[in-house]
């Protein structure tokens, strides 16, 4: 699959012509883009066809439309540089510092990044940490996209470590559940705060759900074919079958001791029944633990929730998958300032330069010299284009 986007030249601050980019679903893109930078301390989630720099340029793109930033254009100097930080608003996991990078190297590979922090850090109330140094044209450019990728990160990134944390000594899994497009990268954030990655897509592992029982009429027959598709086709990859009720792992165990079978893991659905007073009763799922009695992993899903989590990971099972984790995301709030004090300096000695070359180049026009100021000389026209 391939996607034809058309990004703008306008979207860069620079008058450089970029040709028509072709986003492809590149088996390589999740290793090969970004990978050089030195935030990268969680490393992605691997996708055959998932192409990481394509969703970043998809993101410039549509913020950037056909005429790019006029806002920018009617106000900042294409040259002009400042200083920006990051500003945690509140406290919470960080995630999605690498992403940032590759956002603003994206945008203009001559942006200087600093972090204090790393992915997976904590950070509190009022901390800077990090800061991004170049034209501020494409730092305010950048800055939006940035803040949107690390936002919804982080808030992704804090939910799953502290409900990693609640639910030891099980491991905490997030579903497919994320943002249309943002796959991989709401998975990222799961790694980075803490989590384990369940699978990927529909194509690395079997997972065999109550539609796919019912129409193959059974739990044996849908374990039987998946089997055989598995044999057929010559693919190795982990299997798991949900199951309801306890009879239905009997099911299971039953299939299993008669034949040899693909299944690693049972998922135990709907097995932590609420209570009236807000608890839960775990008392169907630790038996159902009991019975698999280690034969397969085991995966607790449904009424998950952060004051349930700790007391189902107390029964016994290997895992719990919890949607919430991204269809549910709440962002960390975080807000990319910049040096007010060192911007209007730089405003101001922009404006006395252009004075000054406009002056220069009257004062040579009148005086009878041919030759014009230096900034017309180099082609530029203008004190804007020069470095300040």
């Amino acid at each position: 699959m391939s996607k034809a986007v058309s990004l703008s030249p306008l979207l860069y601050p620079n008058p450089i012509t970029r040709p028509r980019l072709i986003v492809k679903m590149s088996a390589t893109a999740t290793r090969n883009v970004g990978m050089s930078f030195g935030s990268l301390v969680v490393k992605p989630p691997a996708h055959p066809t998932y192409d990481l720099k394509g969703v970043i340029q998809l993101a410039l793109s549509e913020d950037a439309g056909d005429r790019g930033d006029v806002t920018c254009k009617a106000t900042i100097p294409v040259e002009m540089e400042v200083e920006a930080h990051f500003l945690a608003k509140e406290d919470g996991i960080v995630a999605g510092i690498a992403l940032a990078e590759m956002v603003f190297s994206e945008v203009d590979p001559s942006l200087k990044v600093e972090w204090y922090r790393k992915d997976g850090d904590g950070v509190h109330k009022g901390l800077q940490f990090g800061k991004v140094h170049g034209r501020a044209h494409s730092i305010v450019v950048a800055e939006r996209v940035v803040l949107n990728f690390m936002q919804r990160m982080s808030g992704i990134a804090t939910l799953t470590k502290v409900m990693a944390d609640a639910a030891r000594p099980a491991y905490i899994l997030e579903t497919r559940k994320t943002a249309p497009g943002l796959r991989l990268v709401d998975k990222w954030a799961v790694l980075i705060g803490g989590g384990q990655n369940h699978r990927m897509g529909l194509f690395d592992m079997v997972m065999i759900k109550d539609n796919h029982i019912s129409i193959a009429g059974g739990i044996a027959n849908a374990l039987k074919s998946v089997d055989l598709y598995l044999e057929q086709n010559n693919l190795k990859m982990g299997v798991e079958i949900e199951t309801r009720t306890l009879q239905e792992v009997h099911e299971v165990l039953h299939y299993a001791s008669q034949t040899k079978t693909s299944v690693t893991r049972i998922m135990l659905d709907n097995m932590v029944i609420p209570l009236s007073n807000g608890d839960v009763d775990v008392s169907m799922l630790k038996e159902a633990v009991e019975l698999i009695n280690g034969r397969f992993e085991t995966e607790a899903s449904g009424n998950v929730t952060l004051d349930t989590v700790n007391k189902i990971g107390q029964s016994g099972v290997t895992y719990i998958s919890s949607g919430s984790l991204t269809h549910s995301v709440k962002a960390l709030d975080i807000s990319l300032k910049i040096d007010t004090e060192l911007a209007l300096e730089v405003g101001r000695h922009y404006r006395r330069c252009k004075v000054y070359y406009g002056k220069e180049r009257e004062r040579r026009i009148d005086g009878g010299v041919v030759e014009e100021a230096e900034g017309a000389k180099n082609g530029h026209g203008d004190a804007s284009h020069y470095h300040y």
